[in-house]
């Protein structure tokens, strides 16, 4: 989402990633593995206009390539995939390039138009998620410092507990998402890439 938005209204490393003073992030909900029953993808304004921007350090169609393998692997195991998108407020028609990209959402899949940076803000989302029984959210999606940080703030002043995958989502510049990954997320969460992103077994 870019700072027009909201004018009218309000490289990957393995591993969990420890916090910036070296302390250990908390406890990883992906161990021993994430409970499908209990854990919903969320993806952040994958939309054609933002995808088209020139993020960094990955491209827009590198990060929506990556978040739609993302969601396979939600769907298969049968956990919630949430689409989140930008609608900006009191605007007759929304800009070109405003619906989601091709694949983004699928047939049960739970849709969501935002107002402001993050999600929750007066959206109906946490709702919706605390009936499905989510207690978990996987992170992804554009702007990382943006509207990934925000709704990651917001979900863990709500009790979630939180996974970010750190190659399905990107930013303005290399230099605020490396920022985010780096010294905000751990403090929040698990820091993992794409492919480290596993349900438990059985």
């Amino acid at each position: 989402m870019t700072a027009h938005d909201h004018e009218q209204g309000a490289g990957p490393v393995a591993g969990p990633r420890p916090a910036a003073d070296g302390r250990a992030a908390r406890e990883s909900p992906l161990l021993p593995g994430l409970d499908p029953a209990r854990t919903a993808l969320v993806t952040i304004d994958l939309m054609d206009r933002i995808l088209a921007l020139p993020l960094a350090p990955l491209s827009g169609p590198e990060v929506l390539a990556a978040a739609l393998d993302l969601a396979a692997v939600f769907r298969k195991a049968g956990a919630p995939v949430v689409a989140v998108r930008a609608q900006r407020p009191g605007a007759a028609e929304q800009p070109a390039g405003s619906d989601l990209a091709e694949g983004v959402v699928q047939d049960g899949d739970l849709v969501v138009a935002k107002h402001t940076i993050g999600a929750f803000q007066d959206t109906g989302l946490h709702e919706r998620l605390r009936d499905l029984g989510v207690d978990t959210l996987v992170m992804a999606g554009v702007a990382t410092n943006l509207g990934v940080e925000s709704t990651a703030r917001a979900a863990a002043d709500l009790g979630y507990r939180l996974v970010f995958a750190e190659d399905a989502m990107s930013g303005l510049t290399a230099a605020e998402h490396r920022a985010a990954v780096s010294l905000d997320f751990p403090r929040f969460g698990t820091v993992v890439t794409a492919a480290e992103v596993e349900f438990a077994s059985g």
